[in-house]
């Protein structure tokens, strides 16, 4: 029988006809095609929304419109400082394409041999520790091709294997939750809260302070070279990603795993606030002498001021401590060079200070920076922490302009002033500007913030005693920071010079070399790209040479690796949990 000619089948009609609509709405409002946008460094909101903002907290990278007088993106001129931002990103992709080619399935690219090494765990840490890189240099199809590999990472290592705990926190989990954070792509934050968690067994020690390093199936531990001690940069650079970590997931062991840590440390009776380099795990106390910013302390020093900048300025414990930490940086590290007059900071022991000055150490006055751009200072305390910021960045720069490749050594060894009676400041920075203060601030200049011409040779108040450089992010972060912070394009100009000096001498056919010697051109180079040149160096280089202030940093607060995390609140509920007064 025919089915459209019985009166059953008419009833059918009107349903089919809704089926019909519904089926064309879904098709033609339901589903966007993005097979063939390709969205420019503007409108990374818009095909990768970031996660709804935490509160009342406004979405990164600004607002979906230009403010009031500023052009569209797309008719934007060109200008000086958008084509060396392009020259930075091109360079990325030299070194990101060298990577893929020779190191795509390991941690990190021989750009000499053309080569890989897997050093930090065999994950793939140069492409983790570059994505959020990516997005911000507006790279979506590189973004975009990293997302089937992350899905199907299982951070899992073989017996008798360890990932140490550090790196792999400001590396790897720092890594997927600002790239996260960026893009909201859930498959980040999955990965994330499996890394987090399996990392958690390091803290398993009788104060909670974490080991060396953890097996990520077992849950075993091993100490470092360390031993039964604890490096203090070690054990305070993991509550900005476990903290984050916590406010996404809401696990509370994230939280309370490092917090207790820092409780640990409010309630350790330390001296003059000269927190020590090395704790011991077994007893949670302090287990030297040595004051430093330099390699065993520096992101411990970040991380205090960055806590409570990251949870909206509410968690008082951690600027507290940084108020008390600076303090002692301020009177008992800084020092000035004798005939130029060299502003720089060292390390010391009961003994006295060293008078060494590390690269690492060219981190803090980018830190200084920011502290006296946040914090409630009393107008002369500002004024301190600016002076010695501005100081310390241009004895860091002066270091690069310095030597024949423009780049700067690893390590110097200071010259100082002996303590006599035409001399009873030795040089210590903070009493020479006491004393120069009472006589009325003659010249106008504190001491130490004269600009001393660079000298290619001759003496130049320091020799350099690690002459290697090692694509190190330090410097070029502080001029990042600097800039943001007081508007000067001189340091926009002097990090154009470090740029170009990477570019000359540590250009590789496959990607950029560490470069053993800073004082001969052209450089010997060294087998070696570390992954924090793509996470680090090029990104801040890059937002440097920005003229739009792409990472706003009343909303956005980097970790040690240049990952920039949200500002978040705190919800009563977590509060409450957490146990956050």
């Amino acid at each position: 029988m025919d089915i459209f000619r019985t009166k059953r089948a008419y009833r059918f009609i009107p349903l089919g006809a809704a089926a019909t609509l519904l089926l064309w709405a879904f098709a033609r409002f339901g589903v966007t095609d993005h097979s063939t946008y390709r969205p420019g460094p503007d409108q990374i909101e818009d095909f990768y929304p970031p996660p709804p903002p935490p509160h009342h907290f406004p979405p990164p990278f600004g607002g979906a419109h230009p403010p009031p007088g500023r052009p569209p993106p797309h008719v934007r001129p060109t200008t000086v400082w958008s084509e060396r931002a392009d020259a930075v990103k091109n360079a990325f992709l030299h070194a990101y394409r060298g990577y893929q080619e020779y190191a795509g399935s390991h941690d990190e690219l021989l750009p000499v041999s053309d080569a890989y090494v897997d050093n930090f765990n065999g994950w793939r840490l140069t492409l983790v520790d570059s994505l959020d890189t990516m997005l911000i240099m507006g790279l979506h199809d590189e973004f975009r091709e990293t997302i089937p590999t992350l899905a199907n990472m299982t951070f899992a290592l073989p017996k008798g294997k360890y990932a140490p705990f550090f790196e792999t926190v400001i590396r790897y989990l720092g890594g997927l939750l600002s790239a996260y954070a960026i893009s909201g792509e859930p498959i980040l934050l999955t990965r994330a809260d499996d890394l987090g968690f399996m990392l958690l067994p390091a803290f398993n020690t009788t104060y909670g302070l974490p080991m060396y390093a953890v097996n990520t199936v077992s849950g075993e531990t091993r100490q470092g070279w360390t031993g039964s001690q604890i490096l203090w940069a070690e054990a305070l650079s993991c509550q900005m990603e476990y903290k984050y970590l916590a406010h996404l997931t809401g696990r509370q062991e994230y939280f309370d795993r490092v917090e207790r840590i820092m409780d640990l440390m409010i309630e350790a009776n330390v001296e003059d606030n000269q927190f020590a380099t090395k704790w011991s795990v077994t007893t949670g106390r302090p287990s030297n002498d040595h004051f430093s910013v330099g390699a065993f302390a520096d992101s411990a020093h970040e991380y205090l001021l960055k806590q409570w900048l990251l949870t909206a300025k509410s968690e008082t414990k951690a600027r507290d401590l940084y108020l008390r930490d600076v303090e002692a940086i301020l009177g008992n590290l800084l020092y000035v060079t004798p005939n130029r007059n060299l502003l720089y900071v060292t390390d010391t022991f009961s003994s006295g200070p060293t008078h060494t000055f590390e690269h690492l150490s060219c981190f803090l006055p980018g830190l200084l920076a920011l502290g006296a751009h946040t914090l409630p200072l009393a107008p002369r305390d500002r004024e301190r922490h600016q002076w010695a910021a501005q100081g310390l960045a241009y004895t860091c720069w002066i270091t690069y302009a310095d030597h024949e490749t423009r780049l700067g050594p690893d390590e110097m060894a200071m010259a100082h002033t002996p303590v006599d009676a035409e001399h009873p400041h030795a040089g210590c920075w903070a009493e020479l500007v006491d004393a120069w203060e009472a006589k009325g601030r003659p010249g106008r200049v504190p001491p130490g913030l004269a600009e001393a011409p660079p000298r290619l040779e001759g003496d130049r108040d320091y020799r350099a005693t690690k002459i290697d450089y090692m694509l190190r992010p330090e410097t070029v972060e502080s001029f990042y920071i600097m800039w943001r912070t007081t508007g000067d394009e001189v340091w926009r100009e002097r990090g154009w010079a470090v740029f170009r000096a990477i570019e000359k001498e540590a250009k590789t056919k496959s990607g950029y070399a560490s470069v053993a010697s800073v004082e001969k051109s052209p450089a010997r180079l060294k087998d070696e790209m570390p992954s924090f040149f793509t996470a680090e160096t090029l990104k801040y280089l890059y937002l440097l040479f920005q003229d739009e202030d792409l990472i706003l940093l009343d909303r956005w607060v980097f970790n040690t690796e240049a990952h920039p995390l949200p500002v978040f609140e705190w919800a009563d509920w977590e509060k409450k949990r957490y146990g956050i007064s």
